[in-house]
């Protein structure tokens, strides 16, 4: 393991997110800001941002509350807000074109959905993502469990993004790039935890900790491991596994994707580790200076309490196939962008590279467009992906969980974000309990904003 410190480099550390309680506040304000990233010697790097900080306060509240908050949009640009692997009502859903008007400047949104699932989810710009999530217009959201909750000591949110700052410390302003779009995406150049590099959380040996881990990230897929922490992953994008599947290795984590994990503190060590592996070596993402004797291990933790349930029948679920096609190095010739056949030459030209079923998915027609599939509420639906692309996609459905559907036939954990591998053949399926209009895109938000994107419906 490597610490590595310079500004530009790739390293970062954690700052982690204290629990704040019930916020008394219902207003959510989206304006400019700047923050302390770089080191001192660096000017503040200017952004956008809620409440003042990047990420946005810690929402919390209880399973089954609900959430009433004004959104005010104190930016430039038109926003909006969605509340990401919420399974919550359509109108409430936050996509521009599709659920919603984006919010104009000096304009406000009332936000107001029940929560019927405990979990780690997160909310963020739903407009002009690529930019306005990378300029820090996002925040973690937290559920808590209304009965069973772990038996931890510290319970603590880890927010993951990748920034691309310049070098006297502003957000490098190449959004958009057609690099970046036809490619694997927006990488940044300097890793931030809780919006800070390099900061550290004390911790004892022997505690449990809960750490919720959420990527902001706009395209890289992080690959992490610990070191001096042992324990177990409880639940994937809020979503509690039915047995908590103990970490032996590292595991990955795609742009939009949770983790929960319950670890305990192990090491003789003075310090922890939450670790990325790159390729030119691992480094430290979240560190923990460790003081404390040495305690007895604790047996493995309990699963966390199941959300409601929709059973999938998969033998009666109407089907729908998605093809992922374009961007560098792939093969597609031509698609349709708001009905009219180009070819990718023209495609280039207008910033769009990519095609679901050689469809270009243009956010401002969402509305006009034919869905993916339109089911009746209650019916079971089966997803086959394709990606027939040099690239990987993490696809995201909103406003339901799904499965996949494993090789023997059984279904993997609910999810709502599936990171797709180049040339891979996979197929998900749900049970489509949520009536409404629900997007369904690729979370590298490069993508999404260059084709990527389309939309199913339940009534």
């Amino acid at each position: 393991m490597i610490d590595r410190r310079s500004f530009l480099g790739s390293a970062a550390a954690c700052i982690a997110i204290p629990n704040a309680g019930h916020s008394a506040s219902n207003l959510l304000r989206a304006a400019p800001g700047t923050q302390q990233i770089a080191p001192d010697r660096f000017d503040p790097t200017d952004l956008w941002v809620f409440d003042g900080a990047m990420p946005g306060r810690s929402l919390r509240a209880r399973q089954g509350d609900r959430l009433s908050i004004t959104v005010e949009n104190a930016l430039p640009d038109p926003t909006s807000v969605h509340w990401h692997g919420l399974r919550i009502d359509n109108a409430m859903d936050g996509v521009p074109g599709l659920t919603q008007e984006a919010i104009a400047p000096g304009d406000r949104f009332d936000y107001d959905f029940a929560l019927p699932d405990a979990g780690t989810y997160w909310y963020h710009s739903h407009a002009q993502s690529v930019q306005q999530v990378e300029r820090g217009l996002y925040g973690p959201l937290i559920v808590e469990e209304a009965e069973g909750a772990p038996d931890i000591d510290q319970d603590l949110t880890l927010m993951l993004d990748d920034i691309r700052l310049t070098e006297t410390a502003q957000v490098s302003d190449d959004f958009g790039n057609f690099h970046d779009n036809s490619h694997a995406g927006r990488f940044g150049n300097v890793w931030l935890v809780n919006g800070q590099m390099e900061p550290k959380y004390a911790v004892q040996r022997g505690q449990r900790l809960r750490l919720r881990l959420i990527s902001a990230a706009n395209a890289r897929v992080f690959q992490l491991g610990l070191s001096g922490m042992s324990g177990h992953l409880v639940a994937l994008d809020g979503m509690p596994l039915s047995e908590p599947a103990l970490i032996q290795d590292t595991f990955s984590l795609a742009p939009a994707q949770r983790a929960d994990l319950i670890v305990d503190v192990t090491t003789d060590e003075a310090e922890a580790f939450l670790i990325s592996f790159e390729r030119d070596g691992g480094y430290a993402m979240a560190s923990f200076p460790v003081s404390g004797a040495k305690q007895a291990l604790r047996p493995p933790p309990a699963a966390l309490p199941a959300n409601p349930d929709f059973p999938i029948d998969l033998k009666s679920a109407r089907t729908a196939t998605l093809l992922m096609e374009g961007g560098a190095m792939g093969g597609m010739r031509s698609a349709r962008l708001n009905g009219t056949q180009l070819d990718i030459r023209d495609l280039a030209q207008r910033g769009k590279f990519w095609a679901f079923n050689g469809t270009v998915g243009d956010m401002k027609a969402y509305g006009r467009d034919t869905p993916l599939i339109d089911v009746a509420q209650g019916e079971s639906v089966r997803i086959g992906l394709a990606n027939d692309t040099a690239f990987a996609h993490a696809m995201h459905l909103h406003g339901m969980h799904f499965s996949e559907v494993l090789a023997d036939g059984s279904l993997g954990p609910l999810r709502d974000t599936l990171l797709m591998q180049r040339g891979e053949t996979r197929e998900i399926a749900f049970n489509a309990h949520n009536p409404g209009d629900w997007l369904f895109h690729c979370h590298i938000l490069g993508h999404h904003a260059s084709g990527m994107g389309t939309w199913l419906r339940v009534t």
